[in-house]
């Protein structure tokens, strides 16, 4: 059985991926303030090689955790309501990319595994 990562078309596909979401995520008023002075393709490349790791693609991840990459962003107020805002942005994201329902679906419910990690709780 391939992984998610191969199923939904590789390192193009998350490369797409990626660049939409944050194109979504900077005009999304809820959570585009905790992006204010981010090097930003910085930040896209984190995130595509996190995402490539999370949906089992080749681990090129050598980013912090999601408890110390967020705790500042904690101090700053983050809380339930914007990781919610992140999920349906990348939800939107993947399917406007054409990726099935129940694919996403799995990597939304894997994403929830991780956020008592990203609100330090």
């Amino acid at each position: 059985m391939s992984s998610i990562y191969e199923q939904i078309g590789g390192a193009p596909a998350v490369d797409a991926a990626v660049d939409i979401f944050y194109r979504k995520v900077l005009a999304d008023d809820r959570i585009s303030d905790f992006f204010d002075g981010t090097d930003m393709d910085a930040q896209a490349a984190k995130q595509k090689a996190f995402i490539t790791m999370a949906l089992g693609g080749p681990n090129q991840y050598t980013g912090k955790d999601m408890r110390a990459a967020h705790k500042h962003l904690v101090k700053r107020g983050l809380s339930d309501s914007h990781f919610d805002a992140v999920v349906e942005n990348l939800g939107a994201t993947l399917q406007e990319l054409g990726v099935p329902a129940a694919t996403i679906g799995t990597i939304a419910e894997s994403l929830g595994g991780l956020r008592n990690d990203v609100l330090d709780r």
